[in-house]
């Protein structure tokens, strides 16, 4: 298997668990990781269903936007290239519409960390205002949010979230989706307080 099969293979997997764990509705969403050993990476096509992916729905990309074969790449392409560009350390990026994550934010709220988990894997959340689906204003603000944070919120929209590998990715988009969650049941009971304490952060280490 080449690199660019095995890296498609894992997106398709991230692709189904991203549907099965309810972040992404239809035709929502996309996913990318880079091409180990190469400046390029593979990215979900337009218009695809992530629970239905095959290998023809991607896109073979240089990190300069250049499409090198494929399918024709998702409207949110720039969002994938600008962040690849702005964090080499980044393996694969998880684009989803997780709907608490982007409920709490739209009702001016900071999404809190509750559980060890929740520090471990969305430790920092970033956001950026609202900029029109795939836009260069929204992959420019994605991509500097990114340089603080590997979860960044994107007002009235969904995340994108940063990982080694897709797998990674996908697991920092769910946390950031259940940290979400728990903030919003605090605030049905007025809760604005109750966080993972700062004193124990240094024990919160990925695992």
């Amino acid at each position: 298997m080449t690199a660019a099969a095995e890296v498609v293979a894992r997106l398709i997997d991230a692709g189904q668990d991203s549907v099965d764990a309810g972040l992404v509705l239809a035709t929502g969403g996309n996913l990318s990781a880079r091409v180990p050993g190469t400046d390029t990476f593979a990215v979900t096509g337009t218009g695809c269903r992530l629970d239905r992916l095959t290998p023809s729905d991607f896109a073979v990309m240089t990190l300069d936007g250049a499409v090198l074969h494929g399918a024709e790449p998702s409207s949110e392409w720039r969002l994938h290239q600008r962040t690849y560009q702005t964090r080499p350390d980044a393996g694969a990026i998880v684009h989803v519409h997780p709907e608490y994550a982007v409920l709490v934010d739209a009702m001016g709220e900071r999404i809190r960390q509750v559980t060890l988990d929740h520090v471990a894997y969305a430790p920092v959340v970033e956001r950026v205002p609202f900029h029109p689906n795939g836009s260069t204003a929204l992959a420019d603000a994605a991509a500097d949010a990114a340089r603080r944070a590997d979860c960044v919120v994107l007002a009235h929209h969904g995340c994108s979230t940063l990982g080694p590998t897709p797998a990674a990715a996908l697991r920092g988009a769910l946390n950031l989706e259940s940290a979400a969650r728990y903030t919003y049941r605090m605030l049905l009971r007025g809760d604005r307080m109750t966080e993972f304490p700062v004193e124990l952060r240094e024990h919160a280490v990925h695992r």
